[in-house]
């Protein structure tokens, strides 16, 4: 099964702040908020929820096609991504912007505030799918997540022209689309990703109720942090999976594309609906653990015996064979 990933590119840089930030909020002075924080330390990782995703994938030894844009500073990244069993042969890279930055500081509650620069991500709409379809032979599903806004109306409006499938993962970028944008980029799509803050301000959004919302998605999957993920169809029962039991939360930044990453990859092996909630709840498990996007390891026997441990012997027997880490 040929996946190609689309999304952003970019380099993070986490911080960690020791207070909390609830605690600096002004109820009545938001309307002018100035703050800065004093943080205790700096990582600098490789992120981007497009890379985040093909790289929990390539460590689960499924080749996803990346799709995206980035800048002449991207060598030694994709080096790393090619050594991980990422294609990287369609990522477009910018003459004259950088790869696109993340930065993001996180409190002792594990509450998050980021920011974004886009610098070569704007070029993704210059990539057209087809010629990446050509170059591997044809595609089985394109996951379209945050992006440049005007590459992710391309890429799925060129997904229902072909007849692709697809799936919508808008998640950072809800925050600055409108509801026609989202109705767009929903209708028709055979998996729709989304967290549970983000399942709410859809529905607000684009004006659909969670019935209608079913009637226009083949497959919505919600994660809910800690309580797992919540599988919806229209006229089937929902499903719900939980998390797997934690060793420590070190960081949760890519939590949910790491849930992505082992939700895909359960798909491109042949997997069901349910065993794919709890490849990717297991995956996300390991990064939650971890300080960075794609700093985690998956050992096979450790990654089974957990595995077999939250959701028994024989899912774990299934999903064995699709583990080809030592």
């Amino acid at each position: 099964m040929r996946i190609a990933v689309c999304g952003s590119i970019a380099t993070d840089h986490l911080m960690t702040f020791p207070g909390r930030f609830a605690d600096q909020l002004v109820g009545d002075q938001l309307h002018t908020v100035s703050l800065s924080f004093l943080v205790d330390g700096l990582q600098m990782r490789r992120g981007g929820v497009a890379a985040n995703i093909s790289f929990g994938m390539g460590q689960l030894g499924v080749c996803p096609i990346l799709v995206g844009a980035v800048g002449p500073d991207f060598a030694e990244y994709r080096a790393w991504l090619d050594r991980h069993g990422v294609d990287t042969g369609s990522v477009h890279v910018s003459e004259i912007l950088h790869t696109a930055r993340f930065i993001c500081t996180t409190d002792a509650d594990h509450n998050q505030i980021g920011s974004f620069y886009t610098g070569a991500m704007s070029e993704a709409r210059l990539i057209e799918l087809q010629t990446v379809a050509d170059r591997v032979g044809g595609l089985d599903l394109v996951h379209i997540g945050a992006d440049d806004p005007e590459a992710m109306m391309r890429h799925t409006e060129e997904c229902r022209t072909r007849g692709i499938p697809f799936a919508a993962d808008f998640s950072q970028q809800l925050a600055r689309m409108e509801g026609a944008e989202i109705r767009d980029l929903t209708d028709g799509a055979d998996y729709l990703f989304s967290n549970e803050y983000e399942k709410a301000l859809i529905e607000s959004k684009t004006g659909w109720d969670a019935a209608t919302v079913l009637e226009r998605v083949g497959i919505r999957v919600t994660t809910l942090g800690a309580r797992g993920v919540l599988i919806e169809r229209a006229g089937e029962p929902e499903l719900r999976v939980g998390c797997p039991e934690e060793e420590r939360k070190a960081d949760p930044t890519g939590v949910g594309d790491a849930f992505r990453a082992g939700f895909l990859s359960a798909l491109a092996r042949g997997g069901d609906i349910e065993r794919a909630a709890q490849l990717g709840c297991m995956l996300a498990t390991l990064v939650i653990e971890t300080v960075g996007t794609q700093e985690y390891e998956l050992r096979r026997e450790s990654f089974i015996e957990r595995f077999a441990k939250a959701y028994g012997a024989d899912a774990a027997d299934e999903v064995r064979g699709w583990i080809v880490t030592s």
